[in-house]
């Protein structure tokens, strides 16, 4: 073994060079920003891993202990021993919780490439010790304050002197050691035990609240004798005039070496609130899962003919998300879920024309035709994936601008990962165990205290997200009465839960995991890939389908104009009854009713009165009522008995005596009707104004054709062009998959070998590092020599776009002005012209 092998290592490149291949990968799994370009080298690795916005981003996916453990590293000296590390995370009485999981939130820190060095000398990067340290800017989340040296940098020696000597110290000869001693004199325990006790009580009762901090505070130019004695003994030290602070050393000696007030070693208990049995869990969340299917189908239904028009800004506006919830009846926080959630399956979109609405894609009339388990799913996965957050609709954004339904600034990056993460906190108990919500928010913030907000703020976005997956996955059946159904745990992808019992609480210890993360890869908290995807959907909808209710054939007809479904119906007859009547109401039974306008919606949608008597007597298990028989005759003899097209508009009959009862009534003077012809009139309005106008008026004229035909109009004749449901906004670069991390390994090893491979150079070695020039000469002398001795050499090159790199190759043949080599650096057999070649050295014999 060599002795840099043996040695410690003096950078985070050097400790980033002695891991394995698999320790880089969780590096880089876990750190993915790292990845993206592939760096050229380990040296070029480890600047990026220390860049700000890189060590942001990794201390916001650390849990809260392993974010204290940096914490505390923070505030000790650099480097620090793993004892004094433990020492401020378990205080001087100790703690063996603490001291069983402080080894893997060290090793949580050194494999996110935080922390660097041998057990004995512990680094954190420099960027996280300039984040995390203490600073009258930043406060460091300890409450710890400067240390005395940092506290006394700016102060005279002779006040300095003062304080040495009346702290009862010897006076000494310079500044730095008498701040050496009085560092000494507060970290030893006896002594500082000692000098504390002489103090004033008024003096301790100032200490005792500046301990756990804020360290700073506020004294008069004359401060009273209690502030006096500290002050002189260097127990609070001036930061400015008018403010003082408790020096690091003296708030750890009365916190007894503890860095933080409260180390939470272990991440709290998932406890459940309430269990049902699986079975009625089940059941409950395919009851809701059903009505999902069916608000999302009366929701595209009535926007079958072009929805709500798109606000100027883009999104729906407060009126229609009203209308829209009317509709449906719910709350429109509910209908702007809904709407959400039929954009990011991609069932609706903007239809882009000039006069833009909204309305149903291609796509949900493919979807209306899969198995009803099936379309399930397809909402389910689109709201586990969707980056879009429903609960922000009717918040303000950054500019205090209104945010709206299907409206921009609703895209929150960390929703994907927050929904998987609370779907798998409620797969651990055993089925039928619902969770108690606030144990779950509590266990979240424990494991991203940095994420979406201030620290232990219980309204931050990633609680918030929270709350309102817990919601959304109630309504749209994944969970039911609170708990996680079995096609719930299925579309995560988890394996099947087994029923053992009372649900205790979820595991709390530092390596447990749920079962959940079982079969997937180490890191990932995010989607399934596309693959994994299909087949948990797949299981998710087998699961579900014997659930569903069976759609019937038949209705009730009953002799008030109504028609009763026990039940959900099959599709044609759904679609044929939705046109023939109104939904009076829903439930458990659907109860339709039959009006003179639903007729007369169905003839002008080209059925004749034969169709819809034959269709209610087939579809009916109790006999045509005749009050519903003479409606449909009584509106089918009327029926297009007024034709109305566009001359403007213009209403022809051939009954002059109806045009001469339609002139002389009051409520057609809107319409300003004018005679042209004994059976034409003409309207200065457009003909769909003119329909609705006469309709209104208690008639039931048909539209026609420029040819005199009679026109046809079905709910679903507006369809957009082909739209794709809109894309997450990603949280960051995506974790990298196998093939790329093995990829990315290789080429940085390659790199740093070309990088890091002792050389004997050239002639004369060249300052600062360049690359060292050879003549063409000699370049080829080396390499017609490496070619006889089989060796590896080290040369400069400039490819064709005149970029400059250095690499490792081991030529095999020379000739016509080109080296044929195995290059180390792109693991593969290169041709090189000998011209593009700066510079050759041979490998030193190491």
């Amino acid at each position: 073994m060599s002795p840099e092998a043996t040695s410690a290592p003096r950078s985070l490149a050097e400790a980033l060079r002695a891991r394995d291949d698999s320790s880089l990968a969780a590096l880089l799994r876990g750190r993915p920003d790292l990845v993206t370009p592939v760096p050229t080298d380990l040296t070029q690795l480890a600047t990026r891993a220390g860049t700000r916005a890189s060590v942001l981003r990794a201390l916001e996916r650390l849990d809260r202990f392993a974010l204290q453990t940096a914490e505390a590293l923070a505030v000790a000296p650099d480097p620090a021993s793993y004892g004094t590390l433990l020492a401020l995370m378990a205080g001087d009485a100790g703690d063996e919780t603490v001291a069983g999981a402080l080894p893997r939130a060290v090793g949580t820190l050194r494999e996110q490439a935080l922390v660097w060095g041998d057990d004995d000398r512990l680094r954190l990067v420099r960027t996280a010790r300039e984040l995390l340290a203490p600073s009258p800017q930043h406060p460091s989340p300890t409450g710890l304050g400067p240390t005395v040296r940092e506290a006394t940098s700016g102060m005279s020696p002779g006040r300095i002197q003062e304080i040495v000597t009346t702290a009862g110290l010897p006076s000494t000869h310079d500044s730095v050691s008498a701040v050496d001693a009085l560092t000494a004199l507060f970290t030893h325990r006896k002594k500082m035990a000692k000098l504390l006790a002489g103090a004033p009580e008024a003096a301790r009762e100032v200490l005792s609240r500046l301990v756990w901090g804020p360290p700073y505070g506020q004294v008069t130019a004359e401060p009273a004798a209690h502030l006096r004695w500290l002050l002189d003994r260097g127990l609070l030290l001036p930061t400015a005039p008018g403010t003082v602070v408790l020096p690091r050393e003296v708030a750890l000696h009365l916190r007894a070496g503890r860095a933080h007030r409260v180390p939470e070693p272990l991440p709290p208990a998932v406890t459940p609130a309430v269990t049902h049995g699986a079975q009625v869990v089940d059941a409950t969340a395919a009851g809701q899962a059903y009505t999902a299917l069916a608000t999302v189908e009366e929701l595209l239904k009535d926007w079958d003919e072009g929805g709500p028009a798109v606000l100027r800004a883009g999104g729906l506006s407060v009126r229609d998300l009203k209308r829209t919830a009317v509709a449906l009846d719910v709350s429109e926080p509910v209908a702007a879920f809904w709407v959400e959630l039929a954009y990011a399956a991609g069932l609706i979109a903007s239809d882009g024309e000039a006069d833009e609405r909204y309305a149903a894609t291609p796509a949900y009339d493919e979807w209306l035709q899969r198995p009803p388990a099936e379309r399930w799913v397809r909402l389910a996965q689109a709201w586990l994936a969707a980056t879009r957050t429903p609960g922000l609709v009717g918040g303000r954004d950054a500019k205090d601008r209104t945010l709206s339904a299907l409206g921009a600034g609703l895209d929150r990056s960390a929703a994907p990962e927050v929904r998987h993460r609370v779907l798998s906190l409620l797969a651990g108990p055993p089925p039928g165990a619902a969770p108690d919500a606030e144990s779950v928010l509590a266990r979240l913030h424990w494991e991203r205290p940095l994420r979406g907000g201030r620290r232990d703020d219980p309204d931050d976005l990633r609680s918030r997200l929270a709350r309102w997956t817990l919601a959304e996955a109630e309504l749209l059946g994944v969970t039911g009465r609170g708990a996680l159904s079995a096609h719930g745990r299925a579309l995560l992808g988890a394996p099947p839960a087994v029923d053992t019992g009372p649900a205790p609480a979820v595991p709390e210890g530092p390596g447990d995991k749920l079962p959940v993360h079982h079969h997937r890869p180490a890191g990932r908290t995010g989607p399934l890939p596309a693959a994994e995807q299909a087949v948990a959907g797949a299981a998710a909808a087998r699961l579900l389908a014997p659930l569903l209710p069976e759609p019937l054939d038949h209705v009730l007809l009953q002799a008030d104009l109504t028609a009763v479904a026990p039940g959900p119906l099959r599709r044609p007859l759904a679609d044929v009854l939705g046109v023939l009547a109104d939904v009076e109401s829903k439930g458990g039974a659907t109860v339709y009713r039959f009006t003179p306008a639903s007729v007369r919606r169905a003839l002008d949608a080209g059925r004749t009165a034969a169709d819809l008597h034959a269709f209610l007597t087939e579809h009916s298990r109790t006999p045509v009522p005749q009050p519903l028989a003479y409606l449909i005759d009584d509106v089918a003899r009327r029926h297009g008995h007024l034709r109305v097209g566009a001359a403007s508009a213009y209403v022809r009959c051939d009954d002059d005596a109806l045009l001469n009862e339609i002139l002389a009534d009051k409520r057609a003077a809107g319409l300003r009707l004018r005679r042209l012809a004994p059976t034409v009139l003409a309207a200065p309005v457009d003909p769909a104004a003119l329909l609705e106008g006469l309709r209104a008026m208690g008639y039931a004229p048909a539209a026609e054709s420029a040819e005199g035909d009679v026109l046809i109009t079905r709910a679903d004749a507006h369809r957009t062009p082909p739209r794709t449901a809109p894309e997450p906004v990603p949280d960051g670069p995506p974790p990298p998959d196998a093939t790329l991390l093995t990829a990315a390994i290789r080429a940085i090893r390659a790199g740093d070998l070309a990088a890091t491979a002792p050389r004997k150079p050239a002639g004369e070695p060249l300052a600062g590092g360049e690359l060292p020039r050879t003549s063409s000469a000699e370049t080829l002398a080396t390499m017609q020599a490496a070619v006889l001795t089989g060796d590896a050499v080290w040369i400069g090159y400039v490819n064709a776009e005149g970029a400059a790199s250095q690499r490792v190759i081991a030529p095999v043949r020379v000739e016509g002005g080109f080296v044929t080599a195995y290059d180390h650096t792109a693991d593969e057999v290169r041709t090189f012209p000998l011209h593009r070649i700066t510079g050759v050295a041979e490998l030193a014999d190491d």
